[in-house]
């Protein structure tokens, strides 16, 4: 089948890299010795210009990877730490550690050592990042990997497991934000134009390729499970099959789309339909990875949101480093939101910006947990019985990562809003109407931005970036319901049904005269 060139994303226009200037920021310690940071294949620092002789037509890219590779001598590492714990705490984890909470049984969070990587400032690292775009040198085509030392710096390349995700398509939504919303800065970063068709990918990199590099070390992993909504084990098992590695899915039964579905089938995953709904599969699936060899890679684990932080830099970079003053996540099991707090974060610590975008999650309101404990004044969280949703992979009712949003929220000046369902189809619909394919997920934040812009919260010049997290032809079936009006309760004030007509040229030019005079009445 041949894809629109409305979903081809186009190369970055960043402007042509130079080698950077920038140097280390000198310290006390007379010893210590700085390695310049490979940004590409050649053997200069990043972002030089120089003639790249093709590598030995028996040598792939990894082989060429493995053949340059100089190992981590930069000092960066990771570990695992309690979440938002006290700073006097010393808990913490090997990355090469099986553990997913801390002892008190709280979240856990990956911390980077940023003293180590403040030895170079805010202009090295936006040159680093700049210089491997649009690269095919391993691992940096990845739109994740190109931020290795701000992911998984002690990571061998050689165990990276990446189909190249990320560097996705951040569209400018003139026509959409002009007739709809009176905006001329509105902007969709379409996360689901990936491997997979949706913003897992970028965390399932991770992941696996952590994952990978544990069955090396000969850890107790046979495989890799996950409960999903769809798009997580579309993910998992694509990057499972890729590295040769076992995925086991628990699906809530008759709760995905068949797009959905079909993806871990396709990629040999083991899949598990469950008579439950999400929160009983990750309640299973956490039972059975405390008691089996399977890794758990549900946002449970905090590897994933290292890689999910990167599509917020990326968009700081699409914007030639320049922060925009909204950014609205459609949330369900609230890691998303997290990580890209996470990611905006990092970039004002390190100096490659001076703020933070104020962020908005958006939820259905059928499985709304976080809206009604933002609406109490953040007072008790209190779970709630995710109904059936259109926006599926975000029916979920008790989250994972509840505190972790609160957290983002509250420190980014944060909004919280909800979508009903006749909202979310009506603006999918719209967009789709100006050109776009949205999945319903992405329905659900454009309806938090109407009503944020309705109350004037939002103004009409403000920079606004909508994240779509999946492709929109994941959930064909929601847009041939609406179109047909075959919705119960839901007027579909916006379907375009296909005209009947008889097969005749009469008939037609009178259809055709019609529609023409509806859309000019020059004509």
């Amino acid at each position: 089948m041949v894809s629109s060139t409305v979903f081809q994303s186009p190369r970055f226009s960043f402007s042509s890299a130079t080698k950077s200037t920038a140097k280390p920021i000198t310290t006390t310690a007379a010893a210590v010795v700085h390695f310049p940071i490979r940004a590409c294949s050649s053997t200069e620092a990043a972002g030089s210009i120089k003639t790249h002789h093709r590598r030995p037509a028996d040598e792939n890219i990894r082989d060429e990877a493995r053949r340059q590779s100089s190992g981590n001598h930069h000092g960066f590492s990771a570990v695992y730490v309690p979440f938002n714990a006290d700073p006097s705490s010393t808990e913490s984890y090997s990355l090469d550690e099986i553990v997913y909470r801390s002892r008190s049984g709280g979240l856990l969070d990956v911390s980077h050592d940023l003293d180590a990587l403040k030895k170079y400032d805010g202009q090295y690292w936006r040159s680093l990042f700049d210089s491997r775009v649009g690269k095919t040198t391993w691992p940096y085509g990845s739109g994740v990997w190109s931020k290795k030392e701000w992911v998984l710096p002690e990571i061998d390349s050689d165990d990276i497991v990446s189909a190249f995700e990320g560097n996705s398509n951040l569209f400018w939504a003139e026509r959409f934000g002009k007739q709809f919303l009176g905006m001329n800065d509105l902007w969709v970063k379409h996360c689901g134009i990936s491997h997979t068709g949706s913003f897992k990918d970028l965390g399932m990199t991770v992941l696996v390729s952590q994952v990978n590099r544990l069955r090396k070390m000969n850890r107790p992993v046979v495989g890799v499970g996950c409960a999903s909504t769809g798009d997580t084990s579309a993910a998992l098992s694509a990057y499972c099959a890729a590295a040769g590695i076992p995925s086991i899915v628990f699906l809530p039964a008759n709760r995905i789309s068949i797009a959905q579905l079909v993806q871990p089938i396709a990629n040999g995953a083991f899949v598990l339909s469950l008579d439950t709904d999400f929160d009983g599969c990750m309640q299973l699936i956490r039972e059975v990875t405390a008691e089996l060899p399977i890794y758990l890679a549900n946002s449970l684990n905090s590897l994933r949101l290292e890689g999910q932080k990167t599509a917020a830099i990326e968009i700081l970079q699409q914007f030639d480093w320049e922060v925009p003053d909204w950014v609205i996540v459609p949330g369900g099991n609230l890691g998303n939101i997290y990580a890209f707090y996470k990611g905006f974060h990092m970039c004002k610590e390190l100096g490659l910006v001076d703020r933070i975008p104020r962020l908005v999650c958006a939820q259905a309101a059928n499985a709304n947990p976080l809206y009604l404990h933002y609406k109490s004044g953040w007072g008790e969280f209190k779970p709630v019985k995710a109904n059936t949703t259109f926006a599926s992979a975000i029916q979920i009712g008790d989250p994972v990562s509840i505190d972790r949003a609160v957290y983002a929220l509250k420190n980014s000046d944060g909004i919280v809003e909800e979508a009903t369902e006749e909202e979310l189809m009506d603006a999918t619909a719209k967009a789709d109407s100006t050109g776009m394919f949205i999945c319903p997920h992405t329905g659900v934040a454009l309806t938090a931005l109407f009503k944020l812009r309705e109350s004037g919260v939002i103004r009409p010049t403000d920079r606004t970036v909508v994240v779509s997290t999946a492709h929109g032809l994941k959930f064909t079936q929601s847009k041939i319901d609406y179109h047909s009006k075959d919705i119960p309760d839901i007027a579909c004030r916006f379907a375009n049904p296909p005209v009947q007509v008889k097969a005749d040229f009469g008939s037609v030019m009178d259809v055709l005269k019609k529609y023409l005079l509806s859309r000019d009445p020059r004509c």
